[in-house]
């Protein structure tokens, strides 16, 4: 654990995960399994979430908090998937896509926090870092 490494600090982690049909979707880690998601998600809503924890070492305070972002992609061609996947910006992303990145043209619309479809929901980690009298702005 990277926290019990520093004595004196504030560590943040964080991961993403979707989840679709009740079901947890990972990263895709091949060209293959990044097509085959992209092809399930194809026209449908899916819920993001991105969690993280806080922890201050010097006081042994921690808190965890999730975000959900409801996040539908347009109906794609089988021919704009295969481009998309050929751009290899997508491996190693949740549900195979970079919202930030060319994927965002894959994207119809969302329900919630941008950031946090990109991995780190900026607005809620703010206002949870308040509670360890750390002020962003």
């Amino acid at each position: 654990m990277v926290a019990s490494k520093h004595k004196n600090a504030i560590v943040i982690a964080a991961d993403t995960f979707i989840v679709f049909g009740g079901q947890m979707v990972g990263k895709p880690h091949t060209e293959n399994e990044a097509q085959k998601m992209l092809e399930t998600l194809n026209g449908k809503s899916h819920s993001v979430i991105a969690g993280f924890s806080i922890v201050d070492t010097s006081k042994n305070k921690t808190l965890s908090k999730s975000v959900q972002t409801k996040v539908y992609i347009r109906k794609l061609t089988m021919a704009e998937i295969d481009a998309y996947v050929k751009s290899k910006e997508l491996l190693d992303k949740p549900g195979a896509y970079a919202i930030q990145g060319l994927g965002a043209v894959i994207v119809e619309k969302i329900e919630g926090d941008y950031y946090n479809v990109m991995g780190l929901p900026l607005s809620a980690l703010t206002e949870a870092l308040k509670e360890f009298a750390i002020n962003i702005l």
